[in-house]
């Protein structure tokens, strides 16, 4: 029976919910140290001192760690990976694993303390006696650009880092001059905490002198490289490795200050130690996503067909250039803007601004999710000052012709657009909104239904490889340079190389996220897995069959030219057999070293393009503001599907960070002092199961010719979705009452402020 389109439930799962996973928590190292990490309570000041007497002779402590302590030892920066290519060179200001001379954000790591126990550890931080001069802090962007504004760095004069454009501005302000219709908006895209529901946390440890960091991490190879040049040594001189892993969704690619000091203190005191960041801790001192704010135009003809898009950001890159960081307001979105629309010209021009906020860094999507969500927002604000129907604006300007070039240089190669947004106008019953809507309004609540396309452009790192090899046990191993996080790996890649050798699925071992038995890897992020690294296992499938079968008809006593293989079996005209196992342990030659094991490279750099349409209905209370989603429906194209229950999971939680970025979730800073206002749970809201209602989800399979399986990425779609879906029907709903605008998080107080601004007479 094929396994490629098979709903199983995840291989992994069992020992998930058996308590049998081993996440980076539940390893202890013989003689393991514990580390803790003082933190600035400032968003900005200058260090006058730093007294560690106390710390360092309090019970148990091993040793206590300032900059000063790493001064002699040449550790280079943090780098920023992205490689953009912005107007000038981009300015990164140094980052070291601990603050030197000034601390430019609340949570800023100022000393690194290890200790036989974490509580002993956490003690003597709090030991430390620290002396700051305070200085003036700036959280926001935009206030980051005025001319009298605190300046963060001497490197970047006015906090500016880069300057990125990208398109053609003479034809789209030629456009501009000539269009009937012109829609302009100006949006936020909010600031998010990333909270997966396991930590950051690492232990670091050498081994043979080689640096070696266990860490829950999503991407080891790229944090294997960047330490190496941190420390200064080849990365064969480096590994890192990780166990199971509760969620990252991006902030996990990353190395962080906390990775090179377990490390470098491993390597002065002589003994592994850990650090687990608790939940406050990783609210101050992990990558946060999003922060952006944006003005755009869309240009229309007198039909409403779309003419040009103009967009200018001020993207808030935090207190440091951090990572993918500046990649989020600049690539990445540029490969999604104007959505699956046809758009014959777009510009886009970025400034990135440090602030005093904790650094952002790639969050599902990285970008992209920004992109969809400004399209959708002018599409819809179009419908609505044209006074055409959403559904039929959009069904006029979608993409129809493949394959298509986008304005900014993207090739997409198919789609099903229109189809998409048909289906979902007929599955969420918009015949049937009118009666809901009187119903609604028989209880005095207001009802709105909003609809939203999106195009996703699906990759990340190009390049992957993946290694087949044939263990003593009998097992085949599947060494993959992707990484799974959640997303179910343990299962999907078995069941392509059940369906490719013709073997069960429980012959296959799925292995990962180690350097040391990965020889590389382009690790999790863009939604990539299954078209980069799925496509490098057909692949290498294919060599393993091809190395096989000579050594098959060698042993049949017959020519290769007779032999075929189907079913784990190669066979000969005759009908004798010998299946592949087999062939596999003849192939082994004690001597040589010779087997079946193979390699192979998927050198790729082509997207896959994901896309759907969505669609939400909300209620609105218009006394208090407080939006209750009622309906949610998606139709999504992910192309083939290896398991439509493991998609419709991705689905289902991309789409529900979405609806929390759209309701819920905001970052919140004081403007004046800098302070994280939103630094727990009590402050900072996430979606729970009782907010949600039950998801209408239909996957349609339109395959894509970009790679062997046809697969197209699925593990960002949701997250790009929903935010727009949920306010565009808040607006829908507030229309009556005269409100045209109102920015994420739409929470009860921001949409009964809107209800009040637009009708003063209510307040």
């Amino acid at each position: 029976m094929p396994q490629i389109g098979r709903s199983l439930r995840r291989r992994e799962d069992a020992r998930f919910l058996t308590g049998a996973g081993r996440y980076l928590d539940d390893i202890t190292l013989p003689r393991m140290l514990h580390a803790a990490v003082l933190r600035s309570p400032h968003a900005h000041a200058a260090i006058a001192s730093i007294d560690t007497t106390a710390a360092r002779t309090a019970p148990g402590v091993h040793g206590v760690f300032t900059a000063a302590d790493l001064a002699g030892d040449n550790l280079g920066p943090l780098p920023c990976t992205a490689q953009v290519a912005t107007l000038a060179p981009m300015i990164v200001p140094p980052r070291y694993a601990l603050a030197q001379d000034r601390v430019r954000h609340v949570g800023d790591p100022m000393a690194f303390v290890v200790a036989e126990t974490a509580e002993a550890a956490r003690e003597a931080a709090e030991l430390i006696d620290v002396q700051y001069h305070a200085l003036p802090a700036v959280v926001d962007a935009v206030s980051g650009m005025a001319s009298d504004a605190p300046q963060l760095w001497d490197e970047a004069p006015g906090n500016v880092t880069y300057r990125f454009q990208k398109g053609d501005k003479a034809a789209v302000d030629a456009a501009f001059a000539s269009a009937p219709h012109v829609v302009s908006i100006e949006i936020v895209n909010n600031r998010l905490i990333i909270a997966p529901i396991e930590t950051r946390g690492a232990i670091g440890v050498i081994d043979d002198g080689i640096l070696h960091l266990i860490a829950s991490a999503a991407g080891v190879h790229g944090m294997r490289d960047v330490l190496a040049g941190i420390f200064h040594v080849s990365p064969e001189r480096v590994r890192v490795s990780a166990p199971d892993v509760g969620g990252g969704f991006g902030i996990k690619n990353a190395i962080y200050p906390e990775h090179v000091m377990l490390i470098w203190a491993a390597q002065r005191l002589g003994r592994p130690i850990k650090w687990v960041a608790d939940r406050a801790e990783d609210f101050v001192s992990a990558a946060q996503g999003r922060d952006n704010h944006t003005k755009a135009r869309l240009a229309l003809d007198a039909s409403g067909r779309f003419l040009a898009l103009d967009v200018s950001t001020t993207a808030n890159l935090g207190a440091y250039v951090a990572g993918f960081g500046p990649g989020c307001s600049t690539n990445a979105p540029s490969t999604a803007m104007g959505g699956p629309y046809n758009v014959p010209a777009v510009f886009m021009d970025v400034h990135g601004v440090l602030t005093n906020t904790v650094p952002i860094d790639a969050y599902r999507g990285a970008g992209k999710p920004e992109a969809n969500y400004l399209t959708e927002r002018l599409v819809e604000r179009a419908a609505r000052q044209l006074g055409m129907d959403p559904f039929a604006l959009r069904r006029r300007n979608l993409i129809t012709e493949f394959p298509h070039g986008s304005a900014l240089g993207i090739l997409i190669d198919s789609g099903r657009f229109v189809a998409n947004l048909d289906a979902a106008e007929q599955q969420a019953d918009r015949a049937g909104f009118v009666r809901r809507r009187e119903a609604s309004g028989a209880r005095s609540m207001l009802r709105g239904l909003g609809v939203a396309c999106f195009l996703e452009t699906a990759r990340g790192q190009p390049n992957e490889a993946a290694e087949i090899r044939f263990e003593p046990d009998g097992c085949i191993a599947l060494l993959v340079g992707t990484q799974s996080n959640g997303q179910g790996h343990e299962t999907s890649y078995p069941q392509i190389a059940a369906d490719l050798f013709g073997l069960p699925i429980e012959t296959f071992r799925y292995v990962q996220a180690d350097t040391a038995i990965v020889a590389t890897g382009g690790g999790h992020g863009g939604a990539r897995s299954m078209h980069m690294g799925g496509a490098a296992l057909v692949k290498a499938a294919g060599l393993v069959i091809d190395k096989a079968l000579p050594l098959a008809a060698r042993l049949l006593q017959a020519a290769p030219a007779d032999v075929t293989f189907s079913d784990g079996h190669f066979t000969t005209q005759d009908g004798r057999s010998v299946d592949l196992l087999a062939v596999a342990r003849d192939a082994v030659d004690p001597d040589t070293g010779e087997s079946l094991d193979t390699r192979a490279e998927n050198i790729c750099d082509v997207f896959t393009f994901p896309s759907g349409c969505h669609v939400a209905e909300v209620e609105v209370d218009p006394e208090t503001g407080a939006v209750t989603l009622d309906r949610y429906t998606a139709v999504d194209d992910f192309g083939r599907l290896i398991n439509p229950l493991l998609t419709a999971g991705q689905v289902q939680g991309g789409v529900t960070q979405g609806i929390g970025q759209a309701l819920l979730e905001r970052t919140a800073y004081d403007p004046d002092s800098g302070q994280l206002l939103s630094g727990t749970f009590t402050d900072y809201a996430v979606p729970r199961a009782d907010e949600l209602p039950g998801f209408t989800i239909t996957l349609v399979e339109q395959p894509t010719t970009a790679n062997a399986l046809g697969v197209k990425g699925s593990g960002q779609a949701g997250a790009m979705a929903a935010p727009q879906t949920v306010i565009n029907a808040i607006l829908d709903a507030l229309a009556p009452l005269g409100v045209t605008h109102i920015d994420m998080p739409a929470t009860p107080e921001r949409v009964w402020q809107a209800i009040c601004s637009a009708n003063p007479q209510q307040a």
